[in-house]
């Protein structure tokens, strides 16, 4: 039985990449071969078993494809009608009217995906998902196959490596040994409308505006492709007072590290996710997590962090200062993340996704 990864795009950083990534060197630490193969492709990434998908070899029934469904694609119809068994990776799409505003084509590609998505309801023989939202999603959409959830893999050895060194030292040091004059207030993601930064402004402004505290924002994503929501961001930023939020744009990984390093609270207000890893790092690097109650956001966070049900001003800005300053809240909500974390350690995501992987492919020879 040969094995084939197929997705979209595999680039550097994102979470789709990462965890195909990652399922690939699992599949081979446990003596099964298998090759990728993405319709856009870094060239970067090419080799024996990273490929272009033009290249796809004659697919045969005996076959097995885990397909990483996460966009609007002409590959969602090429696959339909292959003839090897399929297991769907199902990584959710963000509804189109978040991008309506600001990018017509990325509206387009979510809108295409969620249709595509629910035509091929007949197409695979097994699913895994990143969350019991995802899966639930699926099943709305008709999906009738066995399904299982099965967390993003995520290689923490990585996050163990040098940080920018300059950088974390512009941002105060390490938050975990330094006591910071200025708090640093950190998100990680892409700049898109679902991830709602604006709220977190909004957050900020409450917060200044009723205690005294010097806290700085840092945006830590890519901009590319929004370039007209990151402008409407910064003029919002601008009315409210808030000329010194950070915009990093696209980054390097040691950067990345360095802002996670330097960072006293994380805060998440997205309202669309179907996972959302920085959670997942941010427990890493024991930075206390404010999250808004959204799709699968309080799965991932098992209970841990501060979970907002309300996205009142004042309320998201008291609880900012609880987070930043109350010594004792804060040890018990890292105490709390330090043990939601291991759920997600790699040799238990490990397990969980051989366990379901081995089960499927033996009920699909």
């Amino acid at each position: 039985m040969r094995i084939f990864q197929v997705l979209t795009t595999l680039s550097r950083g994102d979470a789709v990449s990462n965890d195909t990534l990652a399922i690939q060197k699992l599949l081979k630490d446990n003596g099964i071969r298998s090759v990728v193969y993405a319709e856009h492709l870094d060239p970067k990434f090419i080799s024996k078993t990273i490929k272009p998908y033009h290249v796809l070899p004659k697919i045969r029934k005996g076959d097995l494809m885990l397909y990483h469904l996460s966009t609007g694609t002409v590959l969602n119809e090429k696959i339909r009608d292959l003839p090897c068994k399929k297991i769907v990776i199902y990584h959710n799409m963000t509804p189109p009217d978040f991008f309506v505003p600001y990018s017509g084509q990325a509206a387009k590609l979510c809108a295409q995906g969620i249709e595509e998505a629910r035509s091929l309801k007949d197409t695979f023989d097994a699913g895994i998902n990143d969350s019991a939202f995802n899966m639930e999603q699926l099943k709305s959409y008709g999906y009738s196959c066995p399904m299982k959830v099965c967390p993003i893999l995520v290689p923490f050895e990585d996050y163990a490596k040098a940080p920018d060194r300059e950088l974390l030292e512009q941002m105060g040091g390490e938050a975990a040994i330094n006591d910071h004059e200025i708090k640093n207030i950190l998100f990680v993601g892409r700049i898109a409308p679902n991830k709602k930064p604006e709220d977190i402004m909004t957050m900020l402004y409450a917060y200044r505006q009723m205690y005294k505290e010097p806290v700085r924002l840092i945006l830590a994503g890519s901009t590319q492709g929004m370039e007209k929501y990151t402008a409407r961001l910064r003029l919002y930023a601008k009315k409210l007072g808030l000329d010194d939020i950070v915009f990093t744009g696209h980054i390097t990984f040691p950067q990345i590290l360095a802002y996670y390093r330097s960072a006293d609270a994380f805060v998440q207000l997205s309202e669309h996710e179907g996972f959302c890893v920085p959670l997942i790092e941010a427990m890493y690097f024991k930075i206390p997590v404010i999250a808004f109650d959204s799709c699968a956001m309080p799965e991932t966070l098992g209970g841990t962090g501060i979970l907002l049900h309300s996205k009142d001003p004042a309320l998201m800005g008291q609880a900012l200062h609880e987070v930043l300053f109350n010594k004792e809240l804060r040890s018990k909500i890292i105490e709390e993340q330090d043990e939601r974390l291991k759920y997600f350690s790699y040799e238990n995501v490990s397990k969980i996704f051989m366990d379901g992987f081995n089960e499927f492919r033996e009920a699909l020879k």
